[in-house]
């Protein structure tokens, strides 16, 4: 294996009960990635995809295989793993009694930064994504896509050296989509890597160096986006998706919904 590697994932296996079955999760699958990288890691929902971001990140554990993170093990070292990553989730819990600024002063001080600095990044990142003046509210009352803006400000904070995405973009408007597309552009710039989750192709199709597409736990496909299409012999990241994992018949299950509330209408 490579000694360069940032993450580097072999034999992962994940399992949960089902009533009195067992759903298996990831079944095996192998990863190495590199400092720099943007890695899009596309997969249906249920796929496996927040899985392995929540394994990769020490929040599961009771998982077959090994997963080494900036050349920690994360089932044995996952507080130094925690240390020097940022995770950005769809959904977090957000003390929402809190302002933004209490919320980033709290967060700066879990990881031992300097409340002044935290201060100077904090203030310069809300005024990135146009909410300074929110600075000071409760966000109990904000929207989601405002919750969200502070949680992706959280997750930058501590300057991590391996940032993980899980579904970023929910809820936030399109300029804040476009910000956070530069701002991912930029870390990788600066050698960061970044390990993006989604189900949204043309996100990916622009951000990443590299995409991992995983299907009902298996990794199916493993390459630059140009690669990966010109080897399918599509045009679109869309196109490889559907060819890969066989969704097919997208047309007729449309027109079929839409026949079902014309027939409702008459």
């Amino acid at each position: 294996m490579a000694d360069d590697c940032v993450i580097r994932v072999t034999g992962l296996k994940k399992s949960f009960p089902k009533g009195k079955e067992v759903l298996h999760v990831l079944k095996g699958i192998n990863m190495e990635i590199r400092p720099g990288e943007v890695i899009g890691y596309l997969g249906s929902n249920g796929a496996g995809k927040s899985t392995t971001v929540k394994i990769m990140c020490g929040l599961l554990e009771d998982f077959e295989g090994k997963v080494d993170v900036l050349g920690y093990d994360v089932r044995e070292n996952d507080i130094e793993v925690k240390k020097r990553i940022g995770y950005i989730p769809e959904n977090a819990v957000m003390y929402e009694h809190l302002t933004p600024m209490e919320y980033l002063e709290f967060i700066g001080a879990m990881y031992g930064l300097d409340q002044k600095e935290v201060n100077r990044k904090a203030d310069e990142l809300l005024s990135l994504f146009e909410m300074r003046e929110n600075r000071d509210e409760r966000m109990v009352n904000f929207s989601k896509g405002m919750k969200q803006k502070v949680h992706i400000i959280s997750g930058l904070l501590h300057n991590p050296e391996v940032i993980f995405m899980d579904e970023p973009l929910n809820g936030l408007d399109a300029n804040a989509v476009i910000i956070v597309k530069e701002v991912i552009a930029r870390l990788a710039k600066e050698g960061k890597t970044i390990f993006y989750c989604s189900h949204l192709m043309d996100v990916v199709e622009k951000i990443a160096s590299r995409v991992i597409l995983i299907n009902e736990g298996t990794i199916i496909a493993n390459g630059s986006v140009r690669e990966l299409m010109e080897e399918a012999e599509t045009s679109s990241l869309e196109g490889l998706f559907t060819k890969l994992i066989g969704a097919t018949g997208q047309s007729e299950k449309a027109e079929q919904i839409v026949n079902a509330f014309e027939n409702r209408e008459s």
